[in-house]
């Protein structure tokens, strides 16, 4: 009888996540079919060892990401914690739609078997930005497992392109302009060759046509929120542009934002101005990255991609650039041509 009732459930899930997924994908995908592979429970109970804690990689507040293998073929599995409403769908639709580009995780396929459904992506060998970033690992209770080498800067403004590129890839590729709302370190995770793969469209919002703004309630991370939509609930893609310029500055100077912040009078949180005479560059980048003597290629660099972070994260949404344009700055940069 316990079996049948739950194989009742997982019936009834699979039909009310399947009718709500189709609608998601009809409204964002013009009716066109993406094809995404159907998980059973029992294949990905199998693919992580039942969920087993020592595969968890990457731990958000509202969702876990798992190492698994299936068929012969590594995977990373996000299993939300609780179920949101429609953003899991959106974030089915809005990542099935963009795993043409390079710079995005692509999705495999989802299990529609549970209350919650839980996605399937390619694998992310060398785990998430965040930890990296910080040159630590961590498992699911956050305890430091081992550290990583630092990651260079050459491969930090490579990293800062690729993102920007898959930015502005979601703001011009279809018809209706889509603003992730989410831009940060724990979105971005890395292949084994370290190409930076974008992730989490949950809070993905489409502007509609004709539009130049969608209003709704604000959501995202602090510090990374642009002031403009937290006073008025008005979303445009500088709302993007922001939260990039914050990951910008983390990229740059290894620092998380709040304590970048809230740690040194350089940055000002209500409006950042660049002012190269009332800091140093070795003053406020990762000391794992050799900057050189004051001159130097990665000295400008650097120099360059603080001023761009600020012209970014500027109060005014208007005086920031878009991300196109953001992208070919960085191209720039990234071949020195200052």
């Amino acid at each position: 009888m316990a079996g049948k009732k739950r194989e009742k459930e997982r019936e009834r899930a699979f039909y009310e996540n399947g009718s709500k997924l189709h609608e998601k994908l009809i409204a964002s995908c013009n009716g066109r079919p993406i094809p995404i592979r159907s998980y059973s429970c029992e294949e990905l109970q199998r693919a992580t060892n039942n969920y087993d804690p020592s595969r968890i990689f990457h731990i958000d507040e509202l969702y876990e990401w798992y190492n698994g293998s299936f068929e012969g073929r590594m995977i990373s599995i996000k299993r939300y914690l609780r179920h949101r409403g429609d953003v899991i769908f959106t974030d089915i639709a809005v990542s099935a739609k963009m795993s043409i580009h390079n710079n995005v995780l692509k999705l495999i396929g989802c299990c529609l078997e549970t209350q919650v459904p839980i996605l399937v992506y390619e694998s992310a060998p060398n785990g998430s930005l965040s930890s990296r970033l910080f040159n630590v690992t961590s498992d699911h209770d956050g305890a430091q497992q081992h550290q990583r080498e630092p990651l260079s800067w050459q491969s930090r403004l490579k990293i800062a392109r690729e993102i920007a590129h898959a930015i502005s890839y979601l703001h011009t590729a279809f018809s209706r302009p889509i603003v992730h709302r989410d831009i940060k370190r724990g979105n971005v995770f890395l292949d084994q060759n370290d190409v930076a793969k974008l992730t989490d469209f949950s809070l993905s919002i489409s502007i509609p046509e004709g539009e130049t703004h969608v209003k709704d309630i604000v959501c995202g991370t602090p510090g990374f929120l642009c002031p403009h939509y937290l006073a008025t609930e008005y979303i445009t893609e500088k709302v993007d542009v922001y939260g990039f310029g914050s990951f910008l500055l983390e990229l740059s100077t290894g620092k998380k934002l709040y304590d970048l912040l809230t740690t040194t009078d350089i940055f000002n949180v209500e409006d950042f101005e660049y002012d190269r005479k009332r800091f140093t560059i070795n003053e406020v980048v990762d000391p794992a990255i050799p900057v050189g003597e004051e001159g130097s290629v990665v000295w400008q660099q650097l120099e360059a991609v603080l001023r761009l972070a600020l012209i970014c994260r500027k109060k005014d949404p208007e005086i920031r650039p878009d991300m196109v344009d953001v992208t070919k700055e960085l191209r720039k940069i990234e071949r020195f041509i200052l």
